[in-house]
């Protein structure tokens, strides 16, 4: 993060006087705080400029160096492991796990601020620190808040879209055709429709995206009650950060799930860009398709049940498990169920991951606020039996790359013991924490500039006479 340092004179100004104030310390801080401190568009415009000259330094000098060889495995296997985007927002390490500009998740938890009297990070937070690469305030994190607040609104159209569809409609489908709904705001839209300037073109998408993520918890709330609690909408509460707020809008208002909402939209926000939602989002966007567009094609990829549906799956797998042996169900039972699931041709969900070759730093946090706030739920105990029986199966198996749980593996049961307990509804929680990354991406693609992408493909005829030729 060293290259997101400040170059104005106010920025140089403000790091001499905190440094020579050693009385008045933050106090001096926030007397010399001006508004554009507090607004992120205001940042961006300072970090951009910075930025381009930095990736047009990077392909000048260094456009022709390799970053390493592609197999005829890769070609076939979904272009698996090959290096071949840009994603500045986070980077995903097979032995680490996930990075969002550099901080670890544990890192995130202490450094980023917090609720009063919460200890998990805020997702406003993340959204600044994803967007700047700069750890924020208490004062940028609340004037985020109140920006996202006056963003929110969300059109009558929007609402009689998804009313147009049946009520047992899954929810990921009623919620990207609000998003789709929400498309008709677009600011990129009418501002290229008006001829704006390539330089220009991350100006519009920053306010599609804050727009769209401001929006999604109240469509997704809606959506919610619409399905699950006969219609009736809980109003949001403008007191309340982005989200607790969505936990309320939801109907959930125990303090311990207003923080298990904070955590869980701060880990599923980002997982760098190869995953299919963040891959699927930047492909659409590099044809110029806006924000709306771009995230609804993303939600669509995260509705598979090889991605985003796999929360859903997970939770309905274990309550399967509880049902057919009950709760009390002993290690050597559970070890003969899981080899029945793996034997019938079914995978056991959650555990795995195409990338990551250790336990997910994402189930390991959602374990830790387990351990703290529901240690003696039967499900989770369940969760925890599971995490020392199936790893040595999958081992055993031989055909599993990395046999440790994922993210899926543990929210479900958190979110079913705070009440939330409908599983087809899991993905669009996902959805809207997922925003949180994608557009970040979104508008530091627009303002570096990226290409459309256009890989190049090649017939399985064109493979064996390269292959007969490279023999």
């Amino acid at each position: 993060m060293s290259f997101f340092r400040s170059v104005t004179a106010l920025s140089k100004l403000r790091s001499r006087l905190a440094q020579q104030s050693t009385t008045l310390g933050s106090v001096r801080w926030i007397q010399i705080q001006s508004a554009s401190d507090l607004d992120l568009r205001s940042q961006l415009q300072e970090l951009i400029p910075e930025q381009q000259e930095r990736l047009k330094k990077l392909k000048s000098e260094h456009g022709k160096v390799q970053l390493g060889n592609i197999t005829l495995d890769m070609v076939i296997g979904g272009m698996r492991g090959m290096t071949g985007l840009l994603w500045e927002t986070s980077l995903l390490d097979p032995d680490e796990g996930i990075r969002f500009r550099g901080l670890s998740i544990p890192e995130c938890q202490k450094v980023l601020p917090t609720a009063n009297g919460g200890e998990e990070p805020l997702p406003e937070g993340l959204l600044w620190l994803l967007l700047t690469g700069k750890v924020p305030s208490k004062e940028q994190v609340s004037a985020l808040s109140k920006e996202l607040q006056s963003r929110s609104t969300v059109p009558d159209h929007v609402y009689k879209a998804i009313d147009a569809l049946p009520i047992n409609a899954h929810p990921m489908t009623q919620f990207t055709t609000g998003v789709m709904a929400l498309q008709v705001q677009s600011e990129f839209q009418k501002a290229y429709d008006g001829g704006i300037s390539k330089a220009k073109y991350w100006e519009p998408t920053y306010e599609d995206s804050l727009n769209l993520i401001a929006r999604l918890p109240i469509v997704a709330s809606y959506v919610y009650r619409r399905i699950y609690k006969n219609g009736q909408i809980v109003p949001a509460d403008n007191s309340l950060d982005y989200g607790a707020n969505f936990s309320h809008m939801l109907g959930f208002d125990d303090p311990k799930m207003l923080e298990l909402m904070r955590l869980y939209v701060t880990i599923h926000s980002d997982h760098e860009g190869g995953n299919v939602s963040a891959h699927t989002a930047h492909l659409v966007a590099s044809a110029l398709s806006d924000p709306y567009l771009s995230f609804a094609a993303a939600l669509n990829g995260l509705a598979g049940p090889l991605h985003g549906l796999a929360n859903q799956e997970v939770l309905l797998w274990i309550k399967s498990v509880v049902k057919e042996r009950g709760e009390n169900i002993s290690t050597e039972q559970l070890k003969d169920y899981v080899w029945k699931t793996l034997k019938s041709g079914k995978v056991v969900p959650g555990f795995g991951h195409g990338v990551l070759r250790k336990t997910d730093p994402r189930y390991t946090c959602q374990r830790e606020f387990a351990l703290k706030h529901l240690p003696d739920d039967s499900l989770f105990q369940l969760v925890s039996k599971l995490y020392e029986v199936v790893p040595p199966i999958l081992t055993e198996l031989g055909k599993v790359k990395n046999p440790w749980p994922n993210v899926d593996a543990h929210s479900g049961v958190l979110l079913n013991y705070f009440g939330l307990s409908e599983a087809r509804y899991y993905t669009v929680l996902f959805g809207v924490s997922r925003s949180i990354g994608i557009c970040s991406q979104l508008i530091w693609d627009r303002a570096l500039g990226l290409p459309l992408e256009r890989p190049k493909s090649v017939t399985m005829e064109w493979l064996e006479n390269h292959c007969k030729k490279a023999a």
